[in-house]
């Protein structure tokens, strides 16, 4: 025979013998069948029971405050194992309070001031005149203790609808228009057939008139071009002889600068209520020549004006007493009188007016 053959002969030909594998690889590879078979039937048990894989896992925590929880996360089951949050109901709930439409009763105690009762009701002053005008006759000063005031709901005017009233000339009379008054809920009113009884109190929001200010002491002005003081008629005037003229520079009139005790100035209270105690010395407030000094009608109890010419006149009012007389020439802040509470007043205060040419201005416009 050739040698080739002869050579694979010697060699063996094992092409037809069976092959064999490892011991180990046969183990390994039946455990890793049983392992899948096992984790196929955990999954289907985890499926159809709800419960998740998730929550037999741990993992490390990463900081220090994670550290302090424990580190199994929650369970997540599917929505059908969510209990309902429960929620119970608080009968004390503050809910958000609405606008007041009722008119409401208020009776004055020791220390009210229109002006505080109008920041107290969130109103302007002029609202709560208008409302009161047979009580007070547009005179903030009237409030005395015990007087029980009519608040109204809104700003404007309350109104006590008469015989023959018409709704389109009322709303004109307080310069509104007639939807104003029929849509206010707070009138209740039948929009299709507004009808108003006498004696009902209507509500006109937005309605203004003019302030009836016939408690005002009046003032005659100075001819400044002739020189001549003001004048103010009452048991305390006079005519001064000589003329005396101020520096224009206004000082605050009390020991409490810029501190005000009642009404500030409003187109109702052409004035500052100055704060002060009784017996309180009470300063001019600039140099010139005293015009009253005594008792007034009107509200103003003692009475103290000065003329600082230039047109220029100051009023202190509601003092226990005066210190000067009629006709003298004061400096800047020399003691004229007194704080108290007298003619129409709460509570000890002074009451300071400055007027230019007869009219009023703003305190607050010209004090330094």
């Amino acid at each position: 025979m050739p040698l080739f053959s002869r050579k694979t002969k010697e060699q063996g030909d094992t092409s037809s013998q069976p092959k064999t594998y490892p011991v180990w690889l046969i183990a390994a590879t039946w455990v890793i069948a049983f392992l899948m078979i096992a984790l196929l039937g955990f999954s289907l048990y985890q499926y159809f029971s709800g419960h998740s894989l998730l929550a037999f896992i741990q993992f490390p925590s990463k900081t220090t405050a994670e550290s302090q929880a424990p580190s199994v996360l929650p369970v997540f089951a599917p929505a059908k194992a969510y209990d309902s949050v429960a929620r119970s109901t608080d009968p004390e709930t503050v809910l958000p309070t609405g606008s007041r439409r009722n008119v409401e009763e208020y009776q004055v105690a020791s220390g009210d001031t229109l002006f505080g009762l109008a920041k107290t009701y969130s109103l302007e002053p002029e609202s709560i005149l208008w409302a009161n005008f047979r009580a007070l006759h547009d005179n903030p000063h009237l409030i005395s203790l015990g007087v029980t005031l009519k608040i109204p709901p809104v700003d404007g005017i309350l109104y006590e609808w008469k015989e023959g009233d018409k709704l389109g000339h009322i709303a004109g009379l307080y310069k509104v228009k007639v939807e104003d008054i029929l849509f206010y809920p707070g009138n209740d009113l039948d929009i299709t057939n507004p009808v108003i009884e006498p004696g009902t109190l209507i509500m006109i929001p937005g309605g203004y008139r003019a302030l009836e200010q016939s408690w005002i002491v009046p003032l005659q002005a100075a001819d400044v071009s002739g020189g001549t003081t003001a004048k103010i008629n009452g048991p305390g005037s006079c005519t001064p002889s000589g003329v005396y003229f101020g520096s224009g520079a206004f000082g605050w009139p009390t020991a409490y600068p810029g501190q005000v005790s009642g009404n500030d100035y409003w187109s109702g209270h052409p004035a500052v209520d100055a704060m002060c105690y009784e017996g309180d010395g009470i300063f001019a407030s600039d140099s010139g020549v005293v015009i009253y000094a005594g008792p007034i009608s009107g509200g103003y109890g003692n009475l103290v004006a000065i003329d600082h010419q230039g047109g220029y006149v100051t009023l202190y009012a509601h003092l226990n007493s005066w210190s000067v007389s009629c006709g003298q020439v004061v400096s800047k802040g020399q003691v004229i009188g007194a704080c108290g509470t007298t003619g129409n007043s709460t509570g000890a205060h002074l009451h300071f007016e400055i007027r230019q040419n007869g009219g009023f201005i703003n305190p607050w416009q010209a004090l330094q």
